[in-house]
This record gives C-alpha cells, structure tokens and sequence, in this order.
C-alpha cells in the first residue's frame, strides 16, 4: 500500500531529522507552522533540586503528569494575531502581558505564552548541565565574546543593533550549544514569564504549571493565584507567613525575601541583586524547595553567572526573563525582573510561544 505525505509531514520530517529529534514542527488552528523544541519530563533530582524524584512542575497540568513540552525554538513573531516560532523573523515587542497571552492562546488550544515554570525548567537544565547560553546582550553582540553576533532586527538612533533576527546568533547562543537548541534566551529582549507575580511584595504563582492551560485564569483578579508559606505549601494569598520580597531597608538597593514586609518601594526604586546571593531575612529558617524550582531562589550558593534580580513591593508586578540587548553581564537563564505592572509595553520586551498536548 503506497503512503502520499504532505507538505506538512515533509517539513515536519526534515525538522526532526536536522535536529536529531530535538525539534519538531507544529501547526496551529490556521494551519501555520512553529518550530519548536521538544523538552522531556524532568523531575527534582534530575534538575539538582535537592533528592526528590518528584515531577517538576513545568510537566503537571491540572494534577496530571505529561511526558513533554513544546518550547518555541524562537522568539515570537507576530502574523495575523497569532504567535509564531520561526527563524529570520523580527521579534514581537511593544506587548504587555495579557496581549501575549492572547497572541499565543489565539493559535487554539494547547498554545500558551511560555510559562515561568518552563523558563526555570530551561534554566535548571543548563545549570544541571554545566552549560549557560551567550547572546544578544551587548547591542547585537555578547558583552564577553563581542566577535559572537547576531543580523540586526531592530537598529537604534545611535546606529547600534537593539533586536536580532531571531535565529541568527552562533550555537553558543542555544542553551545547550547545539543548533537544535533554544535560541534566545540571554538577551535580545525580556519575555514575559506567566503563572508569578507579585502582589504588594507576595510572591504568587498558579500552581503547577496550570498557567499553561487554555482556559488558566492570569487576570489581577483571579481566583486562581496561590502564595506560599515557609514550608511550600500553597495557600491563598493574604495568608500570614507567606513568603514575600522587599528592599532590605528604607531606600536601600538591595531586595532580600520575608513573611513580614517592613519596607516598600517607592518612586524611583529598582531594588535588585545577584541571583546567586539573594538575601534572606532571619524569620525564614529554609527556603523552600519550590522557590528553587521555579527559579526564583537559588540552589546552591554558586554558579549562576552574574545573572540578577530585580522587584518591586508595591501593587500587582508581573514578571519577565533573559535580559535584554542592553542588560551585558546580568543577563541570563535566571535573569528575572519583576518590577512592572501587566501594562507595560516597551521596545525591550517580548515573548515566546509554547505547547501542552494534553
């Protein structure tokens, strides 16, 4: 019995062949395709979050274990409404929060804007792998490998790269090195990472990675959000003795992690510090394992590069990862800024679809 392929299974086919099965190619509800990178179930231990055999998060939706993600290979592009992961294209900017959820959720069902959950998944595989991707950090090149450069997206009025097409940088811009990896994230532009924020200082998450479900409620007034207590169980905000982020004093520069706020910011405050030494108040005796699965504490003292974090405690503060052309050395993997409300809208941040076959 002979076999007829499509176009679609032709070019599917040569993806995953290119890349070792590393990649795939998938099609939305108009039938467009997205490069995408196929990540398989990763548990604690495997990530070096401590011993435990449990599932990390980015691979449990709605209390149900699934054997792989879908990341975009690439840095969206924006066509008729929808968010695509495709190579030589000029990354999406200028979208708040809830326009790139909607651009991905407008694919169909299974699309998502790529959650923090993933991104710390992303994160701790490289760092369990010993390998952190360069990028677009430095105006088109990497601050400490300026010969590294990517074709220009996106130029500014001084004549320098801001945005690179995406795709364009050498391997060591993956993250893992190869050229079947994920381009993109160190530099180029932040991504909006969904399922965390902040409310007055709270840290709040959708649990699991619940924020990838079609129909996940991510609106400032959702049911859905959780905080979390000294011992990771997760409650509803507002709960005494969550775990909470703050200036480490009146004006100071510095953040640190606490159950009992004593600072807010205010103004032009930008508290931050180095992932790797992020401060925590005498009250919490042991961070929690969950902070370190979701990136948002780190799992030993050492070797998360120069990589900061930056948030503010006053009002909702959704957050975004990577760095952006112009972040040098602080860019990274666990490069996290939560300092800006769902409605920011600059030139510096993007987004990045991802999948859930359910």
């Amino acid at each position: 019995m002979a076999f007829t392929f499509s176009m679609k299974d032709t070019y599917r086919q040569s993806v995953e062949a290119a890349s070792g099965g590393k990649q795939t190619v998938l099609y939305d509800n108009k039938g467009n395709p997205s490069i995408m990178n196929i990540v398989p179930r990763q548990t604690y231990k495997s990530l070096a979050v401590g011993d435990n055999d449990k599932t990390h998060h980015a691979w449990v939706i709605n209390g149900k274990e699934v054997p792989e993600i879908f990341i975009g290979t690439y840095l969206a592009y924006v066509h008729d409404g929808r968010a695509y992961s495709l190579p030589g294209q000029v990354p999406k900017v200028y979208t708040n929060h809830d326009q790139a959820v909607a651009y991905c959720r407008a694919k169909g069902e299974g699309w998502h804007c790529m959650t923090n959950a993933e991104y710390a998944a992303i994160a701790l595989w490289c760092k369990k792998n010993g390998y952190y991707p360069r990028g677009n950090n430095n105006y088109g090149s990497d601050h400490a490998y300026p010969h590294e450069t990517c074709r220009p997206a996106t130029v500014g009025s001084d004549g320098r790269t801001n945005l690179g097409l995406t795709g364009s940088g050498p391997c060591s811009w993956t993250h893992d090195g190869t050229p079947a990896g994920i381009y993109g994230l160190n530099g180029d532009a932040w991504e909006w990472a969904t399922g965390l924020r902040t409310v007055d200082g709270e840290i709040q998450i959708l649990e699991d990675n619940n924020a990838a479900l079609f129909s996940a409620d991510l609106t400032a007034g959702s049911a859905q959000w959780k905080a979390i207590l000294e011992d990771g169980t997760l409650v509803a905000p507002g709960t005494a003795g969550t775990i909470k982020v703050e200036p480490t004093a009146e004006g100071s520069g510095a953040i640190r992690y606490t159950k009992n706020v004593q600072f807010r910011t205010s103004g032009d405050q930008w508290p931050s510090a180095p992932f790797k030494s992020m401060a925590v108040e005498s009250g919490i005796s042991k961070m929690p394992d969950i902070m370190k699965a979701l990136a948002l504490y780190r799992t030993d003292d050492t070797d998360h590069g120069e990589d900061r974090m930056y948030a503010r405690n006053d009002g909702e503060k959704c957050f975004f990862r990577g760095g952006s052309w112009a972040s040098g050395s602080h860019a990274g993997v666990f490069y996290l800024g939560g300092g800006y409300p769902r409605s920011y809208s600059v030139s510096t941040v993007g987004f990045r679809p991802a999948y859930i076959r359910l």
